[in-house]
């Protein structure tokens, strides 16, 4: 089966357009090294996925014969991602504390229709 319809089937990517565009952007790695979405996968290959700033590491199992649910995944691939990769989540928080806080910058619409408000009922 080939990279990209295994991680759809096992549920990574909600399509399996978005699953080819990961792998061909080097996202996935299978036994550390880059490939392409064509590439098959075989039953002990590792797979290495970078997705949402976290590195995913797993063990393929089996190959399902098509996209299973969500509670049968296990039995196609052992989730191997050690413990520290999540640890790091706590480094999206200072991200997030990169943009800007609310009531500064640019006003919003409805920031604009109070303030044009208040400036009518002033006259």
């Amino acid at each position: 089966m080939r990279i990209d319809k295994y991680l759809w089937c096992t549920r990574y990517y909600k399509t399996r357009n978005v699953a080819t565009t990961a792998v061909k952007k080097g996202q996935v790695k299978i036994n550390g090294d880059a490939v392409k979405p064509s590439r098959e996968v075989y039953p002990m290959d590792k797979i290495s996925i970078r997705k949402n700033q976290i590195d995913y590491t797993l063990v393929v199992l089996d190959i399902p014969e098509s996209r299973v649910g969500a509670k049968l995944v296990d039995i196609y691939r052992k989730d191997v991602t050690p413990k520290e990769a999540f640890e790091h989540s706590d480094l999206l928080k200072f991200a997030k504390d990169h943009y800007r806080k609310k009531g500064t910058g640019r006003p919003t619409k409805k920031d604009r229709r109070d303030i044009d408000g208040y400036l009518d009922e002033t006259e």
